[in-house]
């Protein structure tokens, strides 16, 4: 594939990432998610279990912004959907519009690129049976709107589940209820253009909820959003 354009490691480059970054992985202000993280870094000393920064492109036009790390996944990486099946999903569907260097990421020094796509969770911290609570979400919130400050380019979001979708509107100061989530809806937001997609979770893709079909064609709608700026409207 052509190289994709930009480079995102996993330590932005962009000095306003990286400190937001630097104090996402600093942060024990969940008393429940801290207790669970560090019970989990006993149990597997090889992983992680911090909570995990967003990761790609500062210059990006396009963020996907989805649940919560798992706990075999970016937990285990230190990067965001990856060692696990929705980011198998994920950085196939990326690779195939051209956003990543390769559709498998195996985690930090892997020599994975993406180009003009940013990606980040509702949720930074592995939680018990993969749910963080509501409370846990609106402690994390001024993460992604100190991310979204320092990402000034992006004009196209994926919400790729609905707290994803209510955490995004959230921390653009709308009221969620005003845009209802569903699975391909676009929303045009002050500066943002919106697509909704269903988590690509096991419970999901398993199921058959979402398909490859559905969630590709949500990545390629949004790609050509992303690079032409063409109308808003679907």
């Amino acid at each position: 594939m052509k190289r994709p354009r930009g480079a995102g490691h996993d330590r932005p480059r962009h000095r306003g990432l990286a400190r937001v970054a630097d104090d996402i992985v600093a942060c024990r202000a969940c008393p429940r998610l801290t207790a669970y993280l560090d019970a989990s870094r006993v149990r597997f000393p090889d992983h992680w279990c911090r909570p995990v920064p967003g990761f790609g492109d500062p210059g990006a036009r396009l963020l996907v912004v989805g649940l919560a790390p798992g706990l075999h996944g970016a937990n285990k990486t230190g990067r965001v959907f990856t060692f696990d099946s929705s980011g198998e999903w994920l950085y196939r569907a990326l690779h195939e519009v051209g956003l990543s260097s390769s559709a498998i990421s195996r985690g930090p020094g892997d020599g994975l690129i993406l180009g003009d796509v940013f990606i980040t969770g509702a949720a930074r911290c592995a939680p018990p049976q993969n749910r963080p609570t509501p409370e846990e979400v609106a402690r994390c919130r001024p993460f992604l709107e100190a991310e979204l400050g320092h990402l000034g380019r992006v004009r196209v979001a994926i919400a790729l589940g609905r707290i994803a979708h209510d955490q995004l509107l959230r921390a653009r100061g709308l009221r969620p209820s005003a845009f209802p989530f569903a699975h391909g809806a676009e929303h045009a937001l002050p500066g943002l253009h919106l697509i909704d997609s269903y988590h690509c979770s096991r419970q999901n893709t398993n199921t058959g909820r979402l398909t490859w079909a559905m969630f590709a064609q949500v990545f390629t709608r949004a790609a050509l959003l992303a690079r032409t700026g063409a109308s808003a409207e679907p």
